[in-house]
């Protein structure tokens, strides 16, 4: 097999095609296809790592297929690494899905966030009340400054956002990152020490952490908040308590696995807290106007990004598109 033709895309490259209001409104036309058509998606998870470590490492293998295109994510999760080694290392490789000729070798690690932030954003964009003013973040990593991004992108009403890590010099060092930028659009942007203090007034509350026990209480979130919960991968990990998802109406970006696979609906789904019935649906569901979105001002509305191989392959997808335009 030749690689002559297989086109190579290094992170440089994919952070240069790559924004906000088009990734996610990508996402969104790929989601409305009809889902008999849009995709079949396995997730094989085999873990290593000792059980010792607070968040141990993981080994995923995310394939997809839909419509004329397929694609694999080999990635590595390592919660122990330290700088100049990012936690994440992944590449993906895109496959034609009508004669399966290899198509392209994409730097998985870049893409990543990438996928992630913009599978939240949309979550935003359909469940978070259109006046939210207030986002907090929780997590100072990777894929920090990319939520801040993408939910700004998709609510440009917010004003304010907060950064809270456990580790608050983390938290400011990244506020001081990202001050140019949000300053530059009106936003005014600080550390949070106070949790409960800044969920309580939060529209809008984006939590990425390595957290294996709650950290956000369900009796702190204000009537109208959106919550969208990124790092809870595993079934051992867990960003709100059992309060936080009794209150909450429940959606989740793929109902094929995460509810089954993430700690924040799967633990309360095996002690009886809720049911399957009570997620009202996914992404597909939401897209497609199959189920309501936001029903009410005052509703809490709580949105759980599992991730998955169909998000890389659309993100994928979106990447040649752009690659391929002279424009």
């Amino acid at each position: 097999m030749s690689l002559d033709n297989i086109i190579m895309m290094d992170a440089q490259r994919i952070d240069a095609l790559l924004d906000y209001p088009s990734l996610v409104h990508a996402l969104y036309d790929a989601h409305r296809l009809d889902e008999g058509q849009a995709s079949r998606d396995i997730l094989s998870r085999p873990r290593g790592g000792g059980e010792e470590q607070q968040a141990p490492n993981d080994f995923l293998v995310l394939p997809a297929w839909q419509g004329n295109e397929l694609g694999l994510k080999a990635v590595t999760v390592f919660p122990g690494n330290q700088a100049p080694h990012p936690s994440v290392h992944a590449l993906y490789l895109l496959f034609d899905g009508t004669h399966g000729k290899p198509l392209a070798i994409l730097d998985g690690t870049a893409m990543t966030p990438w996928k992630t932030a913009a599978d939240s954003a949309l979550g935003s964009r359909l469940l978070a009340r259109e006046d939210s003013r207030e986002l907090l973040v929780l997590g100072a990593g990777t894929m920090a400054p990319h939520l801040v991004q993408a939910h700004l992108a998709v609510r440009p009403t917010i004003k304010q956002v907060g950064l809270w890590n456990r580790t608050p010099e983390r938290a400011q060092a990244l506020v001081d990152q990202l001050t140019p930028e949000v300053a530059a659009q009106g936003i005014s942007i600080q550390t949070i020490r106070n949790l409960e203090e800044a969920t309580r007034t939060a529209d809008i509350i984006s939590c990425c952490t390595a957290a294996r026990g709650p950290l956000i209480q369900g009796d702190w979130l204000k009537p109208g908040c959106h919550l969208d919960l990124v790092g809870s991968f595993t079934e051992e990990m867990r960003e709100c308590d059992d309060q936080a998802v009794r209150r909450a109406i429940l959606y989740v970006d793929y109902d094929r696995f995460t509810p089954d696979e993430c700690g924040d609906l799967c633990q309360p789904l095996a002690e009886g807290v809720i049911t399957k019935e009570d997620i009202i649906g996914d992404l597909f569901d939401l897209c497609q106007g199959k189920v309501l979105a936001r029903v009410s001002t005052e509703a809490i509305t709580l949105f759980k990004n599992g991730g998955g191989g169909h998000l890389d392959l659309m993100t994928a997808r979106h990447l040649m598109a752009r690659a391929n335009d002279p424009n």
